[in-house]
């Protein structure tokens, strides 16, 4: 844990214009960005008694290392750097308003040729417009039946898209009339799309301009003596009239804007936002998140505005041209402090003046109020739901330092598994927790090279040494030239150094002048260019001692090494005889059990799926007239042994360079193999005494 005064910049040498500043770990790694009208102010309120600050904040300055800054001229350049940043440094310590993956939104893949409607779950994807999110799956569906008689769009999946078109034949909503069936070609890529342009405009709040298209066209075919095209219009009119008689009018001068409201507490924060269009509620979203220092509402609701517009507009950018992804007007419980600057930058993104205001009398303030007992409301079932969640894991990694007897809490975990069946597709895993979260992104999964030879800890020593071996190679490569890099201390011309850099760096220096984290050839952080703090293994004496010596021979002193044996969940340490036994309600112990059993189903899946793969080859070895090469566009055509063994014979002779007779052959191998059970499909793993899996 670091002192804040070890680093603290020299008085007088921070400027007191406004700027962005970033607060990096001894590894290189932005932790924090922030911005500030003056710079020296807000810099030196870091610098105070640590004991007074905030204890997210006392956290953030002595887990950091190094302090730097950018001097902009004026605030709205300040608010754009700052979110740059935050997109590319993903700062722990930063609040992060992430998508919300509980609720079902209803997805546009605006992205392919054929664009598809769908039912999604997830974070936000260029390319795609989304609608909702949907308190259930089936009422988006019950949206879309109703919308695709008169929208005919695409649902099916890209499999079964491609297979009707193979065959030729629709599916059962193409016969229905529910879908246009580009994939026969009943209507071209360009017509296909402006039906769901249109769909899109009807969800968006275009609805008054579509039902008075339709009731004309309805009036012009009855003129026309069409009255089973009338009849059809009129249907359709009214399909469409009911979607919107759903949706309560609650802005009446049919007002497009976005409320947001806040619930706080001295830790979390709800927010909620109801989209506003043509005065009725067309979506609504929310998040919880980690509060950051004693941010009061003000400052949360700058942090909000910048983060998800900034997003919005980079994923309305690639969607589709007329999705505006700022509306007219925006409603908050409170102005931000640089609320003019957030009203430019948003109105620069729309194209157009856009309103930052509080609501305060009439229909508006009385939509905000709704919206606040939403938010409220959310942070309760919140607290319900994950009650005591962050204190456990703080308490866990407090438990952790002093159980292993480690100089800081472990804030960065990692953790490695090996999975295989009787020696046989031997992989291992290797997952990442921060924070006592999982972080995904991190994830890996390696294929052990040597084999089943040493069994399980010859595995683990490999996937040690070649994790370790890249972190080394990483970190070499970070190295200062010092001929052109300033280093700590001075600038390149040689001046003293006074914490500032440029915008258009690559990335920060750290204290020894090693750019560390940062890909010169993308610009962008390296995900393992720092070590953990402490590394997990799957086993017990054996494995633990395989991971301590590749460290030891690599020269990495500062990863602590334990081993989680399964058996009794005994803690084994690098050269003890006898291991630690944690209590069983021990926070320590449930983050540890937790770490393992994400690493072994990480391991697993990826067993399973090298497994399937090889015997999916080998099911079709031996078929007179397929080689090689056809077996691989017979899986690369169909997807699968399971499509390829229900395709007809017919079917698989469209695949180049597949006869009649070898279509039989394949089918005839299929068949046989049909009955047959996979060798190890009731269980991936067994157990041994040593906690290792095998």
């Amino acid at each position: 844990m670091a002192d804040p005064q070890t680093y603290r910049p020299a008085p007088g040498s921070i400027p007191e214009a406004p700027g962005v500043y970033r607060f990096s770990d001894e590894a290189g790694r932005v932790i924090y960005v922030g911005k500030a009208k003056s710079l020296r102010s807000r810099l030196n309120s870091y610098f105070a008694d640590v004991a007074g600050l905030h204890p997210r904040t006392r956290r953030m300055v002595t887990t950091a290392a190094a302090v730097q800054w950018t001097v902009v001229h004026t605030e709205v350049e300040a608010l754009q750097l700052e979110y740059n940043w935050i997109k590319e440094f993903d700062p722990r310590f930063n609040v992060r308003y992430r998508d919300d993956k509980t609720y079902p939104v209803l997805a546009v893949t605006l992205n392919e040729e054929y664009p598809q409607l769908r039912v999604y779950r997830g974070p936000r994807r260029k390319g795609v417009r989304y609608f909702g999110p949907y308190a259930h799956a089936w009422a988006i569906r019950e949206t879309v039946k109703l919308l695709t008689r008169v929208f005919p769009a695409r649902q099916c999946s890209g499999g079964v898209f491609k297979r009707h078109g193979q065959i030729g034949r629709p599916c059962m909503l193409g016969y229905i009339d529910k879908c246009a069936a580009p994939c026969v070609g009943r209507v071209s890529a360009e017509e296909h799309r402006q039906i769901v342009m249109d769909f899109c405009d009807f969800l968006g709040g275009h609805t008054d301009q579509l039902i008075g298209r339709i009731e004309k066209d309805m009036q012009v075919a009855a003129a026309d003596m069409d009255f089973e095209k009338a009849a059809r219009l009129r249907d359709d009119a009214g399909a469409l009239k009911r979607v919107v008689e759903k949706q309560a009018v609650v802005l009446g001068d049919g007002t497009d804007a976005d409320v947001v409201a806040f619930a706080t507490d001295e830790l979390e924060a709800a927010v909620q936002v109801f989209h506003v269009r043509g005065g009725r509620v067309r979506g609504q979203r929310g998040w919880v998140v980690e509060t950051e220092a004693d941010a009061e509402v003000p400052d949360l609701v700058g942090q909000f505005l910048s983060q998800f517009y900034g997003e919005q507009a980079a994923l309305a950018g690639s969607a589709d041209d007329a999705a505006q992804p700022v509306p007219r007007e925006v409603l908050v419980p409170a102005l931000p402090p640089d609320a003019a600057a957030i009203s430019q930058w948003l109105s620069e993104l729309r194209g157009s003046r856009v309103s930052l205001r509080v609501a305060q009398r009439g229909d508006k303030r009385t939509l905000a109020e709704t919206v606040e007992r939403n938010a409220t409301e959310e942070l309760t079932r919140h607290k319900l739901r994950r009650a005591g969640d962050l204190t456990a894991r703080s308490a866990a990694l407090e438990e952790l330092q002093e159980q292993l007897g480690l100089d800081t809490a472990p804030l960065r975990i990692e953790c490695t598994d090996v999975s295989h069946v009787q020696g046989s597709d031997v992989v291992a895993s290797l997952v990442v927790f921060e924070d006592g979260l999982a972080k995904k992104a991190d994830y890996r999964r390696y294929s052990i090279r040597g084999g089943a030879e040493g069994g399980d800890v010859a595995a683990i020593a490999e996937v040690v040494r070649r994790r370790f071996a890249r972190y080394l190679k990483e970190t070499a490569e970070d190295a200062p030239d010092h001929t052109d890099t300033a280093c700590a201390g001075e600038t390149s011309d040689g001046s003293p150094a006074t914490g500032e850099i440029d915008p258009t760096d690559d990335g920060p220096l750290a204290p020894d002048g090693f750019r560390h984290g940062i890909d010169p050839t993308t610009g962008r952080p390296r995900k393992f260019a720092y070590p953990p703090n402490l590394l997990v293994v799957d086993g017990g004496a054996p494995q633990v001692a395989a991971a301590a010596e590749v460290l030891s021979e690599l020269g990495i002193t500062d990863v602590a090494v334990v081993g989680l044996a399964k058996r009794l969940e005994e803690v084994w340490l690098p050269g003890e005889e006898d291991p630690a036994i944690l209590p069983r309600q021990s926070e320590a112990l449930y983050l540890l059990q937790r770490i393992r059993d994400e690493a072994h189903r990480f391991a697993i899946t990826y067993h399973r799926q090298k497994r399937s793969t090889r015997m999916t080859a080998s099911a079709l070895d031996g078929v007179p007239g397929l080689g090689e090469a056809r077996r691989t566009a017979l899986l690369k055509h169909f997807g699968s042994v399971k499509k390829l063994r229900a395709a007809s014979v017919e079917a698989i002779t469209e695949v180049p360079g597949v006869g009649r007779r070898t279509a039989e052959a394949v089918l005839a191998a299929l068949g046989d193999d049909q009955g047959s059970t996979p060798i190890g499909e009731r269980s991936s793993t067994t157990s041994t005494e040593d906690g290792g899996t095998t």
